[in-house]
């Protein structure tokens, strides 16, 4: 008969309101079975009973226009439960091979890190200007048919400069459709949706419990980074497999070419819509943006959309990590001990990161250089690039407000001393 109350998005195997006897006895021991009841102590509860390993094990169920019991969610209860089965039967019978499976990667043996400690013995020196020379030959190849993305990466193409920066890997929980091997573990994902992770900047594929093992060793994919603003500094150098973003050496030249005598250089805004025109050019065109004077003969939108790159990096150039040590760095009075101070943190900036700013203050240092024509020396830049370079981890008005000057200050400090800073 029709069970009352029973909610919409239930079928027949909804029972109604009865105890954990009642469903144990219900489901009569049959391996698999299982049927869902409400709570007898909470109405508007719900609960799965399901019978696995000789006893009935029971769940609270939740629905948003999916089911789920944990973070998987599902479109019917009928694939929550197989889902279930298959990942209790996986846990309780191969609890041992799972954990061995990130001890013994096989990531290590093809992956990589072989193919980089053969072509770059010495594991080179995290120096500036690093690049790896890799190159992959036939045998490789064949060993590996099944995981051979990992090879494709591992292979950076012939004698190409890759700098030597480390990137972490962007993992999102992801659902495969058909089978699908750990890029990892080279196991099997097993389950029928959110089998594993996929990093979105490289695709590599992984076991989540496989995800923490994996190292620092990305290497983004121009197939997935749409953007050019808007994207982590790191991954978009990775991605163009250059030292700093394009976008800053693209600039820079443009307005060293054309503009250092320009009268508020930086200072003076240039038209908002015409700068969103040239970030929509780097975005679709790449490198290939033309910037040029006869498309854009107002220097000023240049560098708008020089400091607009800057103000949208979702971690800025002077990361959020660092940015508490450059204020403390700032307020002490003694001017060498100061310097010597900033000079430490730069030292803590990510690769990318460094080399971005480094390249910015000796172009800004050239900027102060012209400053009869151009009016602005190295405290009027600090004032406009304070708040592009640096934003505080904490997102309040009166931290921002109280931190100004500090932030003008540490940026004066690293134009009028780029040349021992750097």
């Amino acid at each position: 008969g029709e069970v009352e109350n029973r909610p919409k998005y239930y079928g027949r195997e909804f029972h109604g309101i009865i105890s954990r006897e009642q469903a144990d006895e219900l489901l009569g021991g049959v391996e698999g079975a299982y049927i869902l009841r409400e709570s007898q102590r909470q109405p508007g509860c719900y609960t799965l009973a399901l019978r696995f390993g000789n006893q009935t094990l029971n769940y609270r169920l939740f629905y948003d226009g999916k089911h789920f019991v944990g973070e998987k969610r599902f479109e019917s209860i009928h694939d929550l439960v197989t889902d279930g089965l298959i990942t209790l039967y996986i846990e309780t019978k191969a609890s041992e091979y799972i954990s061995k499976m990130t001890t013994n990667p096989i990531y290590e043996h093809i992956g990589y890190a072989t193919l980089l400690r053969e072509k770059v013995s010495r594991r080179l020196s995290r120096s500036k200007n690093e690049s790896r020379k890799t190159s992959v030959t036939n045998e490789e190849h064949t060993t590996v048919e099944k995981i051979s993305s990992l090879v494709r990466r591992a292979a950076l193409t012939h004698n190409d400069n890759h700098f030597n920066y480390e990137k972490t890997h962007n993992f999102k929980v992801h659902t495969f459709r058909g089978p699908h091997w750990c890029e990892y573990c080279a196991n099997f994902m097993w389950g029928l949706i959110a089998q594993g992770v996929r990093c979105s900047d490289c695709g590599l594929n992984v076991h989540k419990q496989c995800s923490k093992h994996v190292p620092n060793d990305c290497q983004p994919d121009l197939k997935r980074i749409k953007k050019v603003y808007c994207c982590d500094l790191t991954t978009l150098v990775k991605a163009h497999n250059t030292q700093r973003p394009m976008v800053v050496d693209i600039c820079i030249r443009e307005i060293e070419a054309r503009g250092l005598k320009s009268e508020g250089l930086y200072r003076v805004s240039g038209f908002t819509e015409h700068i969103e025109d040239v970030k929509m050019a780097f975005d679709r065109d790449g490198e290939k943006a033309d910037i040029s004077a006869n498309i854009y003969p107002d220097i000023n939108i240049i560098t708008g959309a020089l400091k607009l790159y800057f103000r949208d990096l979702p971690i800025p150039v002077i990361t959020y990590d660092t940015y508490p040590k450059f204020i403390e760095a700032a307020k002490i009075s003694n001017a060498d001990e100061r310097l010597e101070a900033v000079h430490d943190v730069l030292m803590l900036l990510p690769p990318a990161h460094y080399e971005t700013l480094r390249y910015l203050m000796i172009h800004l240092k050239k900027v102060t250089m012209n400053e009869k024509d151009n009016f602005m020396n190295a405290e009027n830049l600090g004032i406009v690039f304070g708040p592009t370079l640096m934003r505080s981890p904490e997102d309040s008005t009166l931290t921002t407000l109280h931190d100004m000057r500090y932030q003008k200050l540490i940026v004066q400090i690293l134009i009028e001393n780029e040349d021992v800073l750097f």
